[in-house]
């Protein structure tokens, strides 16, 4: 079966069509996903993603087809919807808010024991970016009719049918209860019962493609498009029919360890742990850091982990210390000073340094959940040969790197296959002590530095 899936990325939007029956992808169409500046806060190009779409799948369809839309996107994200369309702009979940409408919020937030969401910088917390639009911009919010989490907008766009799904629910929104699958107190709170649409399964088929959108695709027949999923938790699903205990390490803008067969109890709200909710509406102890775009902060996108660059690296040793992106991940009230710590350093070396910070920032995400058994390996840090060595070392257990660009979209392609088969097999396993023993060294000095953050 072939799907098309839209995969709206915090760094990269996406057009994909993947078999089913292989779990590849056959062709895709990319572009950045652009922050609009003007207007009342930064937000998402919502006009510009959506006549994307269009084209990417009117090209798609004249030359592979496809039998339904899928839909995944990144976290932190909703939309208001008012009679004529969107109520306010997208709100880009980086933006800050005033310190006394943060306060507000502090006050009205529930504990961690009943959402399973820390409290985390900007709108990372989805309630918290409801709670600012109320406040600041109460004539707007007042107008909103249905408040949609962010893959099920696109789907509304596709279909006019209006929807939130359990798993964007349940990514540090403050708005879920992960350990009783419900809404949680907040949403009382902030008065926005009546208006949250519906939640449904990732699964669940919203309706086809209005006549109107189809007509501009090109359809000749009914297309179903799929309720959608949070674009960590379509990396997780493919997984979901391995036995546990097993972790699966989701790469891209973030980085999210999921600890499948982990330990909730174990979860600290001051170190970016959370619940993840997965696509059977199941709690799943979680970890994460801002990985990928430390990696960009740290490479800008070139080197290469040679072996002279990283005797170097460890023999010297030279540590990258949390955190990078400063806010987040397991250390968030560390602040780095990359310059520094790369000063004098090739590209290579550079290249090398970062792998090995992300390795040591995505062990200790293990520890945190809980995690055991094997490691699977998800999006761009797949292809990083350094960091699954590193991690498979650090860890002391096998890491599994899987093919492909990313595994959002074959995730986000199997619901409309219903529940995952065959779980996919690893490009290679990656066993413990690839790497110089004086690596050995060099993660007990990272982890003493680190601890004393």
């Amino acid at each position: 079966m072939y799907v098309a899936v839209l995969d709206v990325g915090k760094t990269n939007v996406k057009a994909v069509v993947v078999d089913t029956a292989t779990g590849r992808e056959l062709a895709a169409r990319t572009r950045p996903n652009r922050v609009l500046t003007e207007g009342p806060y930064p937000h998402f190009d919502v006009e510009g993603i959506f006549a994307f779409f269009i084209e990417a799948l009117r090209e798609l369809y004249a030359t592979l087809g496809f039998a339904a839309i899928s839909l995944t996107a990144h976290g932190a994200c909703g939309a208001l919807l008012s009679d004529e369309g969107l109520a306010l702009p997208v709100l880009d979940y980086e933006h800050r808010y005033p310190a006394e409408i943060e306060a507000a919020y502090d006050a009205i937030r529930p504990p961690f024991a009943e959402t399973f969401s820390p409290r985390l910088p900007g709108g990372l917390n989805l309630g918290a970016q409801l709670h600012y639009l109320k406040s600041a911009f109460p004539e707007a919010f007042a107008r909103v009719r249905s408040i949609v989490t962010w893959p099920q907008y696109w789907g509304w766009r596709l279909t006019g049918v209006a929807a939130c799904d359990v798993t964007s629910l349940g990514c540090h929104t403050d708005l879920w209860r992960p350990h009783e699958g419900r809404l949680s107190s907040l949403v009382e709170r902030l008065g926005i019962a009546g208006r949250l649409a519906p939640v449904r399964r990732p699964s669940d088929v919203l309706g086809p493609v209005a006549a109107d959108i189809a007509r501009q695709i090109g359809l000749d027949r009914p297309v179903p498009v799929h309720c959608g999923i949070h674009d960590s938790n379509a990396s997780l699903l493919p997984h979901l029919g391995r036995e546990p205990p097993f972790a699966v390490v989701s790469t891209g803008t973030w980085v999210v360890t999921f600890a499948v067969g982990g330990d909730l109890a174990r979860l600290d709200p001051a170190r970016d742990t959370l619940a993840n909710v997965d696509a059977f509406g199941r709690a799943v102890p979680s970890a994460r850091f801002m990985g990928g775009r430390e990696f960009e902060i740290l490479t800008g996108g070139s080197g290469q982990g040679t072996s002279a660059a990283l005797a170097r690296v460890v023999g010297a040793p030279i540590l990258v210390m949390p955190g990078v992106v400063p806010g987040c991940g397991p250390f968030p009230r560390a602040t780095a000073r990359p310059a520094e710590a790369l000063q004098g350093l090739d590209a290579d070396e550079a290249h090398v340094a970062a792998s090995l910070y992300a390795a040591m920032m995505t062990k200790t995400c293990l520890d945190l959940t809980g995690a055991a058994g094997p490691v699977i390996v998800e999006g761009p840090f797949a292809r990083n040969r350094l960091f699954c060595e590193a991690l498979a070392d650090a860890a002391g257990r096998p890491v599994m790197p899987m093919a492909g660009a990313t595994g959002t979209s074959v995730g986000a392609a199997l619901l409309a296959t219903g529940a995952p088969t065959t779980p996919p097999v690893p490009e290679a396993v990656v066993a413990p002590g690839s790497l110089p023993a004086a690596f050995a060294s060099y993660r007990t000095e990272w982890e003493k530095a680190a601890q004393a953050r």
